[in-house]
């Protein structure tokens, strides 16, 4: 399994990062996973393309991650493709339908369907994926990817919470929002000192840190440290376009 980090930024992008969406592919499969502003682009520069995206699994419902969805769809459509599936907690049809409503030239342009799931297993483009819900302002959902070499973890907006590690325990990656740094005061994300109390004790291969406001830019190695003051393991920044093999 690859996963490819196309928007590792948040609600306030930067430059060199944009919202947030995750490109899994394995095999002849490919899953987007959110699907904030620039986004498509991202995935435009990739060898699958929007083209080879049929099926978005979305997290939550927050603007920063589902903002290119209809983008996503009209460039589907304009390529001369039929279809697209969007996965999603609770109300994810409900949000689909808004759109469209707002935009209803889209409609029936393509064939699309619409999942919504809960927490447990299911599969999704092939995929088989176990959810587990987060601690943030709205129903959010993490997903844990099962892969023949190991399973990749994202955990979606959240605080760090013990359960949530223990959701991520024995995966080769994890993706982890990390939006603050620790003089920032925030609650429905973790602080890089939060994120490595509630690691410490856990066996995850690596943790790549994702989500990143502004306000961490320039604080990463004292990120790195405060984490590491309680957990021992691989930690990483994310970077939009980085490839990361399961």
């Amino acid at each position: 399994m690859r996963v490819t980090f196309l928007g590792t930024g948040s609600a306030m992008p930067l430059p060199d990062r944009v919202q947030t969406g995750l490109l899994l592919e394995s095999d002849d499969r490919a899953l987007l996973v959110d699907c904030g502003s620039g986004v498509l682009h991202r995935l435009a520069n990739t060898e699958v393309g929007y083209e080879g995206v049929a099926t978005v699994l979305l997290t939550h419902h927050h603007l920063d991650h589902v903002s290119d969805l209809l983008a996503l769809l009209k460039a589907r459509w304009l390529a001369g493709e039929t279809h697209l599936e969007v996965v999603g907690p609770t109300g994810t049809k409900r949000l689909l339908d808004g759109l469209l409503d707002v935009h209803d030239y889209l409609q029936e342009r393509v064939e699309l369907r619409v999942r919504e799931v809960t927490t447990g297993e299911f599969e999704v483009a092939g995929f088989d994926v176990t959810a587990r819900e987060t601690r943030h302002s709205m129903t959010c959902l993490a997903y844990r990817f099962a892969g023949a070499d190991g399973d990749f973890v994202f955990s979606g907006d959240s605080e760090a919470f013990e359960g949530l590690a223990t959701f991520a325990d024995g995966a080769t990656v994890l993706a982890h929002d990390c939006s603050f740094p620790d003089e920032v005061d925030v609650s429905n994300h973790p602080t890089p000192t939060q994120l490595g109390e509630t690691l410490a004790g856990h066996d995850v291969g690596r943790v790549y840190l994702t989500h990143l406001y502004p306000h961490t830019d320039g604080k990463h190695e004292e990120m790195l440290d405060s984490i590491a003051a309680h957990y021992g393991g691989d930690v990483r920044f994310a970077r939009d376009g980085l490839r990361v093999d399961v």
